[in-house]
């Protein structure tokens, strides 16, 4: 039986129209960090973070004073805050993107911040400028707050995960172009000359995001009428890698993704959703390591516990 107070469903069907609208919210917002934040190595000073109010920019500078901009899906506002301890808002409701974005402007403008941003979306194919998007848009404000209980719970079982590896890895962080949380482990090594693309990023960006080898995992909130999902990848690919065995049961491959992905009902519907989902994320990491010949006993270690210091080895 799924403990639907810790592990809600997600629907897409239910809630979709609230995610694509999020998704465009989102960016506004990303925008604004990746215009105010020095460039960090594989985009990571772009991303968003889940605190225990909704999505998070962490601080910023702007004008005469350090701010932040938070979804905060208990009051369904977007806040800003300032180091001198000012605060805006904007409030989530039904509006289109164009509105959103006008909303977001003027209330750091009447904050003393001054942001310009590129009016383009990332990585949405055929996408609108936002100041042109007066689409009308859909926003529950109780899926909004199903979704961050969501977050609340994949946040904590990566951030256990995480604690399992010692070499270079990623913080768990929020990408607003593809709207999901991820970790990223990385071998040290150099990887290949990233070829793909993705709408509305410049192909040097992703080339640097994929600078070096890794075995990426994440959660995605659905899209298109497909319901949410972990995944796990591997880049560069190495041979015999989609043909590993990896548990739980409900993982599979996708041969369309390059990815193993398991649903999310899967997880919250199992006995114990946190060890499966651990046992999802530990087998496609072992299925990429030990396919692409890691130095594992270089980069692993025990897993972290609260208050209780690994030790040197």
């Amino acid at each position: 039986m799924a403990d639907e107070e810790r592990w809600p469903a997600l629907r897409y069907g239910e809630w979709g129209g609230t995610c694509t609208t999020l998704h465009l919210w989102s960016q506004v917002v990303g925008k604004i960090r990746l215009a105010t934040t020095p460039w960090l190595n594989h985009s990571w000073h772009v991303t968003l973070y889940v605190d225990a109010l909704g999505l998070a920019t962490s601080l910023m500078t702007g004008g005469r004073a350090g701010f932040e901009l938070r979804f905060d899906f208990n009051e369904q506002a977007l806040v800003c805050v300032t180091s001198d301890g000012r605060r805006g808002i904007v409030p989530l409701v039904p509006q289109s993107v164009a509105r959103f974005k006008a909303a977001t402007m003027q209330m750091l403008a009447d904050l003393g911040i001054h942001v310009p941003i590129r009016d383009m979306p990332c990585e949405i194919a055929g996408a609108v400028p936002f100041s042109r998007d007066d689409a009308p848009r859909a926003y529950d404000g109780e899926a909004a707050r199903r979704f961050h209980r969501v977050l609340l719970q994949v946040d904590r079982v990566f951030k256990q995960f995480r604690t399992g590896f010692v070499g270079k890895q990623s913080p768990v962080h929020f990408f607003w172009g593809s709207f999901d949380l991820a970790v990223t482990r990385f071998s040290g090594r150099r990887a290949p000359l990233f070829e793909g693309s993705a709408p509305g990023v410049a192909p040097i960006v992703m080339q640097e995001a994929y600078s070096h080898e890794v075995s990426s995992a994440g959660f995605w909130p659905g899209g298109a009428d497909v319901d949410a999902s972990f995944y796990s990848y591997a880049y560069p690919e190495p041979a015999g890698f989609k043909d590993a065995a990896v548990a739980p049961a409900g993982a599979s491959y996708s041969a369309t993704l390059r990815e193993f992905v398991l649903p999310y009902e899967a997880v919250r519907t199992a006995p114990d959703p946190d060890a499966a989902l651990l046992e999802f994320l530990q087998s496609t990491y072992v299925a990429a390591a030990n396919a692409a010949s890691w130095d594992r006993a270089a980069l692993e270690c025990a897993p972290g516990r609260p208050g209780v210091c690994r030790g040197l080895s």
